[in-house]
């Protein structure tokens, strides 16, 4: 049995990875935002994809409020991907040029910024994903990101499909895809080289370009 709908991860699947500098230093801007001047090399790295318990310990440790800092740190991140998306830093892959042609409903689900995916389906224009979703800006956003099924079950709902296909590039796919009880399929990318998954995909693609074989057929 084909698959009848498509759910795409963004970062590494629809779009390159944002580079790890320009979120760095969305981070440094996010610490002066609240006060912070130079922060230690690992609070950065903390801040870029923390726990909640990791984002209140910094926090803690520079006398900040949680919520603030998190705040200021959404808010410089989704500035910075959109200022990489309009220089062309960031970028859609080519063969994303496959999915669109294909006649079956498709949306995205994140864990960056629902805001930053907004950015992306205006920028490149994907207006045939529906709905996209990703991560509200709150510390809740923080507990509901993937490896939780949170937001791809939302969207699984709202296609009304009977059998959807969650599509990425990382473990947190693949378990998220898992736990809502869908099939799941890994693209390997150049920058998932040698990369190691800890659960098996339904489906290990070189390309979007495979998925046609994929579609359901009436």
């Amino acid at each position: 049995m084909g698959y009848d709908a498509f759910v795409f991860d963004n970062d590494g699947v629809l779009t390159t990875p944002t580079e790890r500098a320009v979120l760095e230093r969305a981070m440094e801007t996010a610490f002066a935002t609240v006060g912070v001047a130079a922060p230690p090399p690992e609070h950065v790295e903390t801040l870029i994809g923390p726990t909640v318990e990791g984002l209140r310990s910094i926090a803690r440790t520079h006398d900040v409020d949680p919520a603030d800092l998190w705040t200021a740190r959404e808010r410089a991140a989704i500035d910075a991907q959109l200022e990489a998306i309009r220089a062309g830093e960031k970028r859609l892959y080519d063969d994303v040029a496959a999915v669109t042609d294909l006649d079956v409903p498709r949306a995205i689900v994140s864990n960056n910024q629902h805001e930053t995916i907004g950015n992306i389906v205006e920028h490149f224009e994907l207006d045939g994903f529906d709905p996209w979703i990703g991560r509200e800006p709150t510390l809740d956003g923080i507990r509901r990101k993937k490896p939780r099924p949170y937001y791809l079950e939302r969207a699984v709902d709202a296609l009304d499909a009977t059998n959807p296909l969650y599509v990425g590039d990382s473990h947190s796919d693949v378990t998220a895809a898992s736990a809502a009880g869908i099939d799941a399929a890994f693209v390997r990318r150049d920058h998932r080289t040698g990369y190691e998954l800890e659960t098996e995909p339904t489906h290990e693609l070189p390309s979007l370009d495979r998925l046609a074989e994929l579609v359901a057929i009436d």
